[in-house]
C-alpha cells in the first residue's frame, strides 16, 4: 500500500477533541475560568480544524477510489443504494465501506483498519481471485441475508494495489420465499409391508382383518405427526405424501416406524416388517413418485426392513440392520428363467461375467448360465482373468472338459467379439465397479444380472434380473434357473460340481445363510452327480497356506470385546483372508471379524459376521458391499493404518446409531 492511501486511512483526531473537552469542563469546575476559556477556544479551533480535515479526507478518499476503481463512482452524491466494501486482495484489509454497509453491519469508522474476517467470519476472497463474480455462500448481517457480488480492480497508485469491490444484495425476502418453497416441496413415499403374505398365511378372514387394523393403526399413528396424506392403495401398500419440512425430523428419528412395526406379530409369532421408499426433489409429483418407486425397489433388493430416500442424484439408506428373512417366490425364478432363455435365443453372442478375482461362487454361477446357453445352441463366452482368480483348482478341471476347452476369454477379447446383438449376463455382483471388465459392461446394451448381494447405490441397471438378497449364493440362484429351463440330462457333471462348490463356499459348508431353498438346490445338484467329497477337496489348502491363515488369525486384535480385526502390513491372497475371517468366528465370544491387507495402492477388507453386526452396512460407507453375514471392500489410494481407522469409525457409527 502506498503512503498516499496510508495517510487517508489514518485514525481521526475525534478522540483527542473529546479529551480536551473534558479538560475544559474540569477547569471550569475548579473555577479557573480564564484557563477554561482558553482551553475552550483551543478545543473549538481544534474541532473545527478536525472537521475540515475530515471533509478533505473524505473528499480525497472518494477521489482516490474514483481514480482507482474506474467505472465505480465513489462520489458522495452518487453512492450505490446497497452496501459496498472495498478490500485489499492481499490481506483482506478494509479500504472503504459506504454508509449502507456501516449501517447493515454496525461498522464504524474506527474499525477502518480491520480485516474483513473480523466483520464477516469465515469469509474468504478465493472466489474473487479465481475469477468468479459471486460468493458461493450467503452472509447474514443483523438478521438480513445478503448475496455478495464482486469484481477485482487495480488501484491507480505506484504499487498497483489489487483491490476487491464487493456489492451486497439484500435478498432476505427472496430467500424466505425460496426457503418456504423448498420446505413445502412434496415428499412422495411408498410404504410396503415386506412380509404381508407370510403374516396372513393360513389366517381366517377375521384374523386378517384384525391384523390389518393393527397395522393401519401403527402406520396412521406415525404419519399423523407429519400432517400429510395417507392412503392404502393395495393390501400391503400405502401411499403417503407430506412436505419436505418434516423429512428432516423423520430422518433424525431414523423412521421409528421401522422398529415400532415389529411389535405387531402374527398368531404364529412372525413380526411384521415394512419398507419405505421416498422420492424427493422431483420437478413434479409424477417424478417424485417415480423416485419413490425406485427407492422401494432398492429397499426390497437390499432385504427390506429399511427406508430408502431417492433424490435426483443419490440414494440414502436408513435401517436395514436386521438379517434378511427368506420370503422368495419360485414364480419369480420361473419367469426369469423363461425371459433369460428367450434373450439368449435372440442373441448373436452371449458373454458371462462375474466379479474381479472370481471365486467358486462366481465360476459356479457362470457355468450354470453357460448350461442355459448350450440348451439354446448358443456358445457361452465366460469372461475371466485366468491369472488372478480365487478358483484355480476348479477352473483347471473345467478347462479339461471338451465343452469348456476354449470357453474362458479375457475382457479385451470379448470386446473384439461383441456386437449390437450380444448380451451380457453378470453373476455374483450387481455393482459396475466390481465386474471383471468394466469396458465390456459399458459396450453391451443388453445386460442381465443374477446376484444375491444387497444392492448398493451404484448398481447395474439390467433388462432381466434375478436379484435375491435372501439367497445363499449366486450358484443357488443359477441352480433354480436350471430346474425350470433344462432337463437333468442337459447338465454336465462339472457344472453340477461347480454349482455345489459355489454354494459350499458362500454358506461355509451349509453353516450360514442357508434356507429351505438352499438345501433344495443342493439336493438337485446331488441328483445330478455332484459329490460333496470332491467339492471339499476343492476347498482344501496346502500346508503353507494353512500356516499362513493361522498367522493372520494370530495377528488379530479384539475391538469392542466381540469383534476381531486383523490388519496385515504384508499382502496375502483373498482366499486366505476370507478363510481367516471365517475361522475367527469359531472363537467363542466373537460375532464379527475383519481382515485388512494391502494390495498395490489399495487395501482389501474381508468381513464376516454371525451376530447382530451387519458387516455390509459397516463396509458400505467405505465403498464395500455384500450382505449381512459376508462382505468385502476395496479402498483405493490408502494405507492399512488409514483403512483401519476408517473401519473402526464405521463400526462405531453402526453401534451408536
Amino acid at each position: 500500500m502506498d503512503k498516499k492511501l496510508g495517510k487517508l486511512l489514518q485514525p481521526s483526531a475525534g478522540f483527542f477533541s473529546v479529551v480536551l473537552g473534558l479538560f475544559v469542563a474540569a477547569a471550569a469546575a475548579m473555577q479557573y475560568f480564564i484557563l477554561a476559556a482558553v482551553e475552550a477556544v483551543f478545543t473549538l479551533a481544534l474541532l473545527g480544524f478536525y472537521l475540515y480535515l475530515q471533509k478533505r479526507r473524505q473528499t480525497a478518499l472518494q477521489g482516490y477510489l474514483h481514480a482507482a476503481l474506474g467505472n465505480v463512482n465513489a462520489g458522495a452524491n452518487t453512492q450505490p443504494p446497497f452496501p459496498m466494501l472495498v478490500l485489499r486482495m492481499a490481506d483482506g484489509g478494509i479500504v472503504y465501506a459506504n454508509e449502507e454497509f456501516r449501517s447493515a453491519a454496525d461498522f464504524r469508522d474506527a474499525m477502518a483498519e480491520r480485516r474483513v474476517q473480523q466483520v464477516l467470519p469465515n469469509f474468504t476472497l478465493d472466489w474473487l481471485a479465481e475469477g468468479k463474480q459471486e460468493y458461493p455462500y450467503d452472509v447474514t448481517l443483523k438478521k438480513r441475508r445478503y448475496r455478495i457480488y464482486g469484481v477485482p480492480s487495480r488501484a491507480n497508485d505506484p504499487a498497483g494495489t489489487l483491490l476487491g469491490i464487493l456489492f451486497f444484495a439484500d435478498l432476505t425476502e427472496l430467500y424466505q420465499v425460496r426457503d418456504e418453497y423448498v420446505r413445502s416441496r412434496p415428499v412422495v413415499s411408498i410404504i410396503l409391508i415386506d412380509n404381508y403374505e407370510e403374516l396372513t398365511k393360513n389366517l381366517t378372514e377375521g384374523a386378517i382383518s384384525t391384523l390389518n387394523a393393527r397395522i393401519d393403526d401403527a402406520i396412521t399413528a406415525w404419519t399423523e405427526q407429519y400432517h400429510g396424506l395417507l392412503r392404502r392403495t393395495e393390501r400391503s401398500r400405502y401411499l403417503f405424501i407430506f412436505e419436505k419440512r418434516d423429512l428432516n425430523r423423520a430422518t433424525l428419528e431414523k423412521f421409528a416406524l421401522l422398529e415400532n412395526i415389529h411389535q405387531i406379530t402374527s398368531p404364529s409369532g412372525l413380526a411384521a416388517s415394512i419398507s419405505f421408499g421416498l422420492g424427493v426433489d422431483g420437478v413434479s409429483y409424477e417424478e417424485c413418485y417415480n423416485f419413490a418407486s425406485l427407492a422401494i425397489e432398492m429397499a426390497l433388493s437390499r432385504g427390506g426392513d429399511q427406508a430408502v430416500i431417492k433424490d435426483r442424484y443419490n440414494f440414502t439408506f436408513y435401517g436395514g440392520r436386521t438379517r434378511e428373512a427368506d420370503h422368495r417366490s419360485k414364480v419369480r425364478s420361473r419367469v426369469t428363467a423363461n425371459s433369460l432363455m428367450e434373450l439368449i435365443g435372440q442373441s448373436s453372442q452371449v458373454f458371462i461375467m462375474g466379479h474381479r478375482n472370481a471365486d467358486l461362487d462366481a465360476v459356479g454361477a457362470a457355468l450354470g448360465i453357460a448350461c442355459l446357453c448350450r440348451k439354446k445352441n448358443r456358445k457361452a463366452h465366460i469372461v475371466l482373468d485366468l491369472e488372478n482368480n480365487a478358483a484355480g483348482k476348479l477352473i483347471a478341471e473345467i478347462r479339461r472338459v471338451p465343452a469348456y476347452k476354449d470357453a474362458f476369454i479375457s475382457g479385451q477379447d470379448a470386446l473384439l467379439l461383441c456386437d449390437s446383438h450380444s448380451i451380457l449376463i453378470v453373476v455374483d455382483t450387481n455393482r459396475p465397479d466390481q465386474v471383471e471388465s468394466r469396458p465390456l459392461l459399458e459396450a453391451i446394451s443388453k445386460v442381465c444380472v443374477v446376484d444375491h448381494h444387497r444392492r448398493a447405490a451404484d448398481y447395474i441397471n439390467p433388462v432381466v434380473q434375478l436379484h435375491e438378497p435372501y439367497a445363499s449364493s449366486a450358484s443357488e440362484l443359477a441352480t433354480e434357473l436350471l430346474q425350470y429351463a433344462v432337463e437333468k440330462v442337459d447338465v454336465l457333471p462339472i457344472e453340477a460340481k461347480s454349482l455345489l462348490a459355489g454354494i459350499f463356499l458362500d454358506t461355509k459348508s451349509f453353516h450360514v445363510r442357508t434356507g429351505e431353498r438352499t438345501f433344495e438346490a443342493a439336493a438337485y445338484l446331488r441328483q445330478l452327480g455332484a459329490d460333496p467329497v470332491e467339492v471339499k477337496l476343492l476347498l482344501q489348502n496346502d500346508f503353507q497356506d494353512t500356516m499362513a491363515k493361522y498367522q493372520i488369525i494370530r495377528s488379530a486384535r479384539l475391538y469392542r470385546q466381540e469383534i476381531a480385526i486383523a490388519a496385515l502390513n504384508a499382502g496375502t491372497s483373498r482366499v486366505l483372508a476370507a478363510q481367516a475371517a471365517d475361522e475367527m468366528l469359531n472363537i467363542s465370544g466373537l460375532t464379527a471379524s475383519f481382515v485388512l491387507y494391502p494390495d498395490g495402492d489399495q487395501v482389501i477388507i474381508s468381513a464376516r459376521s454371525i451376530g447382530e453386526a451387519n458387516v455390509q452396512m459397516i463396509l458400505e460407507p467405505l465403498g464395500g458391499g455384500g450382505n449381512a453375514a459376508t462382505a468385502g471392500a476395496q479402498m483405493k489410494n490408502t494405507t492399512v493404518k488409514d483403512a483401519l481407522d476408517q473401519l473402526m469409525a464405521s463400526i462405531d457409527r453402526f453401534y451408536e446409531n
